[in-house]
């Protein structure tokens, strides 16, 4: 159990001592550019997954005709 608590201590340590952590205003920034990507990458996925959706539902339609 020492070596645990002796290993989180260290690494708490070493993020206060040993890490350059970005400016507040870059965070909003960048957090921003992330969530906009995230919105677009799940649109494209969903169109992607409709059009295939419906592509197939009208190949088997054609099919059964």
């Amino acid at each position: 159990m020492t070596k645990v608590v002796n290993y989180i201590s260290e690494a708490f340590e070493e993020l206060k001592s040993n890490v350059t952590w970005p400016a507040w205003a870059e965070v909003q920034r960048l957090t921003i550019i992330v969530a906009v990507f995230s919105v677009l990458f799940a649109l494209a996925t969903w169109g992607v997954d409709e059009f295939f959706a419906k592509a197939l539902a009208g190949f088997f339609n054609w099919i059964k005709a």
